[in-house]
């Protein structure tokens, strides 16, 4: 938590963006994974981190932008909770900590609404959570179907304002996430033998996480099939001539994400096929970053690197024709199939909760509807103090072969034939974390090896020294 001055600066900020009304800011509660006293780990909701900066399940906030009032809601701890808990802090200190005006019981808040919101406008988020819109329900009095349409739009983009720019404070904790992430990957680099289970190594990668103090920002990518985007399996056995894909990010006790992905070489190094072809991923990175920074709008950073990695899958036969046509028509989707990245802060996927139309477009830019570009979660231009990730990618994905193969689209600029024999490729990605600057951007952490010659000399030195041992 940072000092409480800071929290009652962003409520201030936040009040002076709207125009009346009551704000409601909804904690997180404890979530149970198959019985009551089970619970997956507790994560708060981000924006009310934000805002109050305690990470404590059970609270709400009620910001009364007319009068000028914050209040606190939850309740103190009973004894047979502190019996299982050890001493928690009272509410009166927690409102305290916060920096609000005063608190009151948690099962208070429907009567505060019924007495202070007539004929007044309530702002309030859209749910992510089931819990949170059955509270909405009861203390609003409104129907499932009307919760949606009564978000406050006015609330998130006053909220959106605030967070996309990043304090020195905020980019401080950002970094210290980013460089537990950057141990993680070297962590995976360094473990990994051929005859490994995948599981075998992410749990070296968790484990390093939590040794320096953090913990997950994100569910652990660590595979031989990196052409799924999000693969969460682990059962696989890792084998000589296999690249393995590890995305993973530490999250700082503050809450703020790390995230970053490195590809390697199963063995000592990558043959000949996949070091062309991840270098040709690298070079599209470093393209994007040449261009980015503020007043650029981020989709343009996106067709940047994705007319790059046309230019390099010609090289390969793998494609033809002109790379800027190409990517307009959408052909490079074949292969990279997402986005170049995403705003990351509070949430590795920054805000996201609050609606990609807010947060990543602007009612100029709307978030296209081609299969590929639709999954760019960011287009908006960037500004100073935006955080972002940069991690383009190649994906041969069987299936998306054999469809698009069979109706034989884009066969203008797709070499089908030569793209049989990349089937069981799999997939490459290389992903950091940038701080747009006011004069480009900035690398955030410690950089750790991409070059595939830096990455090929880690394995090297991993294997001699487990021949060693």
């Amino acid at each position: 938590m940072f000092e409480t001055k800071i929290y009652k600066n962003r409520r201030n900020t936040l009040k002076k963006s709207l125009n009346s009304g009551l704000v409601l800011l909804l904690g997180n509660e404890e979530s149970s994974m198959n019985y009551a006293d089970n619970c997956y780990r507790f994560r708060q909701d981000s924006t009310f981190l934000y805002y109050i900066g305690l990470n404590k399940s059970r609270l709400a906030a009620i910001i009364d932008v007319d009068e000028d009032k914050e209040f606190l809601f939850g309740d103190d701890p009973t004894i047979d909770q502190i019996v299982w808990t050890g001493k928690v802090p009272s509410l009166q200190e927690l409102t305290k900590q916060a920096g609000m005006d005063g608190c009151r019981p948690y099962e208070g808040i429907r009567a505060y609404f019924d007495q202070h919101a007539k004929d007044r406008k309530i702002h309030y988020l859209p749910p992510y959570r089931p819990g949170h819109t059955l509270k909405l329900q009861e203390w609003l009095g409104l129907a499932p179907e009307e919760i949606a349409a009564g978000k406050s739009v006015e609330l998130i983009k006053g909220i959106v304002e605030q967070r996309n720019v990043k304090s020195e404070q905020e980019l401080a904790r950002i970094e210290e996430a980013v460089n537990m992430s950057g141990q993680m990957h070297l962590e995976a680099i360094r473990a990994t033998r051929p005859g490994m289970k995948e599981y075998e190594v992410m749990s070296r990668v968790h484990q390093k996480a939590l040794e320096l103090g953090g913990r997950l920002a994100f569910p652990i990518i660590l595979t031989k099939h990196g052409e799924t985007l999000h693969n969460h399996s682990y059962d696989n056995t890792i084998e000589e001539g296999d690249m393995v894909l590890c995305d993973a990010g530490a999250e700082h006790p503050d809450g703020y994400a790390g995230d970053l992905t490195r590809t390697f070489p199963a063995g000592r190094h990558f043959n000949d096929l996949q070091r062309t072809a991840y270098n040709i991923v690298l070079e599209a990175q470093i393209a994007a970053v040449d261009i980015l920074k503020p007043g650029v709008r981020f989709l343009d950073v996106h067709l940047a690197a994705c007319k790059k990695l046309v230019e390099g899958l010609k090289h390969l036969n793998l494609m033809k024709g002109n790379p800027a046509e190409a990517v307009q028509a959408g052909a490079h989707a074949m292969y990279f199939q997402c986005g170049l990245g995403h705003l990351m802060g509070l949430d590795v996927h920054d805000m996201e909760n609050l609606g990609e139309e807010y947060v990543g477009y602007t009612g100029d830019l709307a978030k296209s509807k081609q299969f590929g570009l639709k999954s760019l979660r960011l287009g908006r231009k960037v500004e100073p103090g935006f955080v972002v990730t940069v991690e383009p990618g190649l994906y041969f994905i069987p299936e998306l072969i054999d469809y698009w193969g069979g109706q034989k689209k884009h066969e203008a600029f797709i070499n089908y034939d030569k793209l049989e024999e990349f089937r069981d490729f799999g997939g490459i990605r290389i992903e950091d974390d940038y701080i747009v600057t006011e004069g480009g951007c900035r690398l955030l952490g410690n950089p750790i090896p991409k070059k595939s010659s830096e990455i090929e000399e880690l394995r090297r030195k991993a294997l001699e020294e487990s021949t060693d041992e």
